[in-house]
């Protein structure tokens, strides 16, 4: 079995469906953790709805995504472990076909749906709904279930992940001395390309991503969000000497 670790802070529709889909689409009895950064109140509705499916972790106040992923990590019951953002949604049978393609030694990566342009190639790019409340699950199983290819390959480093909890902890996990939730992810890929982890990619399920949500961001947050984000690059220059890679190819984070 897997443990799934689900963080969510402001977003309780997305949370129901992504938690709908985690529990009436798995074929075992998994563990799925999720780690309330804050704001428990606001999601306490959905909480209630599933708890007899889920476990939660209630960190009472808001410490932002990378140390909220870590904990909900620290707290895994099983093995393996899958790390997926609240706005996600899952597949049909996504633990079985994750299972089937795991092997020791892996971070697994499952492809993705988006609804609009990816910098990332592999992703399938359509429409099925930016708004939780409207979404039609069983129209994204039908035709999710149609585009499903018989592949891996390493183009790995995207969320969701499935990893060993060890090859985890080995790389040290999310660093949550960065500033903010930006760059955090890569480094985290390249830890693990540096480790000889192998960042694999399955065609054999895709997940759906809202990409973004709610309403558009004023202009003083959108400017406070650049700023916040370069900070985050700044930090890697220092840490590694030169600013993070993405290769578009492979999705390699290599220096």
């Amino acid at each position: 079995m897997i443990s799934v670790v689900i963080p969510t802070y402001k977003e309780p529709e997305a949370l129901d469906i992504c938690l709908k889909s985690a529990i009436n689409g798995q074929k075992n009895k998994n563990q799925i953790i999720v780690v309330v950064d804050g704001f428990y109140d606001l999601n306490k509705e959905v909480l209630e709805k599933y708890k007899e499916h889920i476990n939660i972790l209630n960190i009472e106040e808001n410490v932002g995504m990378i140390q909220a992923m870590n904990l909900g990590h620290y707290n895994a019951a099983h093995l393996l472990v899958f790390h997926v953002q609240d706005d996600n949604v899952f597949p049909e049978a996504w633990d079985q076909v994750l299972l089937e393609n795991y092997k020791p030694g892996y971070v697994l990566t499952p492809n993705q749906i988006e609804p609009t342009p990816s910098i990332f190639k592999q992703f399938h790019i359509k429409d099925l709904g930016r708004d939780p409340k409207t979404f039609d699950l069983q129209a994204y199983w039908d035709y999710e279930d149609s585009i499903r290819e018989n592949k891996i390959d390493e183009t790995g480093s995207t969320f969701p992940f499935l990893i060993n909890k060890a090859d985890y902890l080995r790389v040290g996990g999310l660093d949550e001395t960065y500033p903010g939730p930006w760059v955090v992810d890569w480094e985290f890929f390249l830890k693990c390309e540096l480790s000889g982890i192998k960042m694999m990619r399955t065609y054999s399920l895709n997940f759906y991503h809202f990409v973004s949500l709610g309403t558009a961001p004023t202009k003083e947050k959108q400017e406070e969000k650049v700023i916040k984000e370069g900070t985050c690059h700044e930090y890697f220059k220092y840490k590694w000497g030169q600013y993070a890679k993405h290769n578009p190819i492979n999705n390699s984070k290599l220096l």
